[in-house]
């Protein structure tokens, strides 16, 4: 099953810079080293935001978990990196 209204999948920027690219986020950070060692910094976040757009559209959903803010969807799929490797990651989306 595709994620619903997945063509229409959005990533605010400030989630971007905020959380998954902030090394002072409590929970992001972690994350943060990540990404940047693949090379993902506040200049080129278009190309983050890209990939995981990508995966919105075009991969299955491997897990739905109805939560009280909605249904969460998990899936899973690969981002190109500057450093020109791909990085798989597991996506949450709340629909």
């Amino acid at each position: 099953m595709q994620l619903p209204n997945g063509a229409s999948a959005l990533v605010p920027t400030e989630k971007l810079l905020g959380y998954l690219l902030s090394e002072t986020h409590p929970v992001g950070r972690f994350k943060s080293r990540i990404f940047t060692a693949a090379g993902f910094t506040e200049h080129n976040i278009n190309d983050l935001l890209e990939g995981l757009l990508s995966i919105a559209r075009t991969q299955e959903v491997k897990k739905e978990v109805l939560t009280i803010h909605g249904r969460k969807s998990v899936l899973d799929g690969e981002v190109p990196t500057p450093t020109g490797e791909s990085l798989r990651l597991r996506t949450v989306w709340m629909t």
